[in-house]
């Protein structure tokens, strides 16, 4: 059976709908950076996650080729992810999407090096005759985070994130959003195939110990 980061990794990927601290290890990520409403039918994001897709397919699917990824297991492609943040804000209006900086990433199993990234660009490049040079390798340490299940729409968010911040202080922790340290969703629904009230999303915010 393939491997499932998700089933795998259940206190990174399946909190519960209640905020919790989690201290996230360093993790490689298939990355595509870019601004604007990812609502936008020919905006960046649209473009950005198809690219996505086509390395992270590239490299799951490249034991059936000549190029030998050393040490592959066959695995399940993790989920979408995004870090966000608007311009001099610690925090971004829901409402003001098109002001929204966005780092859209899936997760890279650990096996997978930069020359391993290298080869997956240039043969998603040949084979999807697609420009791919936007697409990077990235890692990201968050170190320790609150976390929570947020259940239904992106734009209910907001309540939940409150409930996020309230949980920190309470357990002593301040919110540590800065320009290295990101707000960040993992997508465990597709929104084109879910109703936005059964949508499930991962928020997780950086945290740091009150002084």
């Amino acid at each position: 059976m393939a491997f499932d980061f998700k089933k795998e990794y259940k206190e990174y990927y399946m909190p519960k709908n209640k905020p919790c601290i989690v201290e996230i290890p360093k993790m490689n990520y298939i990355a595509v950076r870019g601004q604007g409403n990812p609502n936008d039918e020919e905006g960046e994001y649209k473009k950005a996650i198809e690219l996505l897709y086509g390395v992270a397919y590239t490299i799951k699917m490249s034991y059936k080729g000549e190029y030998k990824i050393k040490g592959f297991f066959e695995y399940v492609v993790p989920p979408l992810e995004g870090f966000w943040w608007q311009a001099g804000k610690s925090s971004f209006d829901y409402n003001d999407k098109s002001a929204l900086n966005w780092i859209s990433v899936i997760r890279l199993p650990d096996f997978v090096s930069k020359t391993d990234f290298e080869w997956a660009i240039g043969e998603a490049t040949r084979k999807k005759k697609l420009d791919f040079s936007k697409v990077e390798f990235l890692t990201v340490n968050e170190g320790v985070c609150v976390q929570c299940m947020h259940p239904g729409s992106y734009d209910t968010e907001p309540a939940t994130v409150a409930l996020m911040h309230d949980f920190a202080r309470e357990n002593g922790y301040d919110i540590n959003i800065t320009d290295k340290r990101l707000h960040h969703e993992i997508y465990l629904s597709d929104p084109r195939k879910c109703e936005a009230e059964k949508l499930k999303t991962v928020i997780r915010h950086p945290i740091k110990k009150t002084l």
